[in-house]
């Protein structure tokens, strides 16, 4: 039997687990991870908000006849587990909170991008790249991360170099481990992931710098050119005698797309090894966010509804979820609109209520500074200020109201 069906809402009963929507999940009250339809005032909340959803019938405490009838030529929802077979996935808790993670983070994410700069310059004179220093490079985010993903998240928003390429193989190392991290892959695999996502983009040192700062549309030949930093990369890892295969796959493989409409080699589904599924999503996710010479930064939500809107598209779906459960639909460092008319960043999201995260209030209702900004947890029913609880309207691109999130070092 598959495990999810696609159910329109007129024939919601109680007793099923409701696991996707038709929509995505922001602006909703759902939780991300799925919930159980436990009355009938259940039922019409996700009649308001969609036509049909997707039920997995294996967290179903009731499964009608129709339903498993339904489930017939419907695509299967593949458990984690089968995606990473062969390893042992396990639960992370939260082992500091975010002040107390902050600065050893910022120590770990200081240190990293000094290697990575020195790695990389070198790399670019020498044509080899020091293994045995990118081997240990990554660990101190991989711990930071472990034990409490907000404060690296946070950092990760933060320009700290004037090279993109630079800038980015930090953040999607930052996303990747948390993806990880939410998965439940063992600290040597968030290794691999975080020396993965460091080098998807380490063959672009042999790329015309020109063809990489370009704003304009690529002709067919410098496109087929910019594609060929996948194999410049995979050629500059071995020679540096890096044989780790999760590794190899990430830089190899990192532009597959789930639809086969990727590149070098059009693979598709669970020809892409699972590594490199993660690299795709981290990828772009830090792309849409960033300012590059083409394109201006969108707001995390934004980029988070891309990703979603290519569920079984471009990325497989369970690894998109997945994602958005890891660092939440606004992750920390995302400047937001609140109800309330102030403007505030997401220092810490709530793992199981997702639209209810903590908030640094950093403007007031007319747009003015506040002189002490203020920690406002949004999930207390009551607020110091107000009588009724606040929630987020909107979030707002990077740099929102003259933003820099750097000042604000908690």
């Amino acid at each position: 039997m598959l495990q999810t069906v696609k159910v329109p809402t007129t024939d919601l009963t109680k007793g099923m687990f409701v696991s996707g929507l038709d929509r995505d999940w922001l602006g909703t009250p759902f939780l991300t991870q799925g919930f159980l339809l436990q009355s009938d005032s259940d039922i019409e909340r996700v009649r308001d908000y969609c036509e049909y959803v997707w039920v997995d019938i294996h967290k179903c405490v009731y499964v009608s006849a129709k339903l498993q009838r339904r489930a017939q030529g419907e695509r299967p929802r593949v458990p984690l587990p089968e995606i990473f077979k062969g390893r042992t996935l396990q639960v992370y808790s939260d082992q500091a909170e975010w002040k107390e993670e902050h600065p050893r983070a910022t120590r770990a994410l200081n240190s990293l991008l000094h290697d990575i700069t020195d790695i990389f310059d070198k790399a670019a004179e020498s044509g080899k790249l020091d293994a045995i220093r990118l081997k240990t490079a990554a660990d101190p985010i991989v711990g930071s991360i472990s034990r409490n993903p907000d404060a690296c998240l946070w950092l990760g928003r933060l320009k700290q170099h004037d090279e993109y390429s630079y800038q980015h193989s930090l953040s999607v190392a930052i996303w990747a481990v948390a993806l990880g991290r939410q998965i439940g892959l063992h600290k040597r695999d968030l290794r691999s992931l975080a020396t993965g996502a460091m080098l998807m983009d380490v063959g672009k040192l042999l790329v015309d710098p020109e063809l990489l700062r370009a704003n304009r549309a690529l002709t067919e030949e410098e496109t087929r050119e910019m594609r060929h930093h996948v194999a410049h990369g995979v050629h500059l890892v071995k020679k540096s005698g890096i044989i780790n295969q999760d590794i190899l796959d990430m830089v190899g493989f990192h532009h597959e797309r789930h639809d086969g409409s990727g590149y070098p080699r059009g693979l598709k589904g669970d020809q892409i090894p699972p590594f490199a599924r993660i690299a795709g999503i981290v990828d772009t996710y830090d792309a849409v966010t960033s300012n590059r010479s083409y394109a201006t930064a969108r707001a995390p939500a934004d980029a988070i509804k891309v990703l979603y809107e290519q569920r079984d598209k471009h990325f497989q779906a369970e690894l998109v979820e997945a994602f958005i459960q890891a660092i939440g639909i606004y992750p920390a460092g995302t400047i937001v609109e609140l109800t309330s008319g102030e403007v505030g960043i997401v220092v810490a999201e709530s793992r199981k209520r997702r639209l209810l995260p903590k908030v640094i209030l950093v403007l007031d209702r007319k747009k003015k500074p506040y002189p002490r900004p203020k920690i406002v947890d949004l999930q207390d029913t009551q607020t110091p200020y107000q009588d009724k609880p606040i929630s987020i309207a909107r979030s707002l691109e990077p740099g929102a109201h003259d933003i820099d999130i750097a000042r604000y070092q908690f």
